[in-house]
């Protein structure tokens, strides 16, 4: 097995991600870590019938991914993981799952959030547990697709706040 991408995008399988990503990176697997989407048999289905058919899917909740993904149920497997936020993230990693970096793609914007980027919109509980999982050596790339720049999340986040803090200084 091999874990190709890790992504936080809370639309979880959309066009960006079978247009952009899986014909990019060649992905057989997706894996989707998400306590809703696991304990939700319908939104299971809808999210399975948005990728090709040679494309499988499996759910899990963060736990149940944790301990999938660290043993040996994947045979040779190219997997792309999709959590709908960084908290889940920080979960997997504090369970144990090794992870080499995190791509940021998309969180929208919804009340008591500030948009960061483009298409990634934060609130405290996202900055925290992003820090976290920055503080664990994993590095958190913000782009929508592969052919996007790569930014560093954790310098936006600290860029951003910085202005809060200023708001005289632009």
């Amino acid at each position: 097995m091999e874990i190709v991408l890790v992504r936080v995008d809370d639309r979880l399988i959309h066009g960006q991600v079978v247009e952009g990503w899986l014909k990019t990176i060649g992905i057989n697997h997706i894996v989707v870590i998400s306590d809703a989407v696991a304990a939700d048999k319908m939104q299971q289905i809808l999210l399975s019938m948005a990728v090709p058919r040679n494309i499988n899917v499996t759910n899990f909740s963060v736990e149940e991914g944790a301990s999938k993904l660290k043993g040996e149920g994947f045979g040779k497997e190219r997997l792309l993981l999709l959590l709908s936020n960084p908290t889940d993230v920080l979960r997997l990693l504090k369970l144990g799952l090794k992870l080499t970096s995190v791509n940021v793609g998309g969180m929208h914007f919804a009340q008591g959030k500030r948009q960061i980027l483009r298409n990634v919109s934060v609130d405290e509980q996202d900055v925290k547990a992003f820090r976290e999982i920055a503080a664990m050596g994993v590095p958190l790339e913000g782009r929508v697709l592969p052919s996007d720049e790569m930014v560093n999340v954790i310098d936006v986040i600290n860029r951003e706040l910085k202005k809060e803090d200023a708001p005289g200084e632009q």
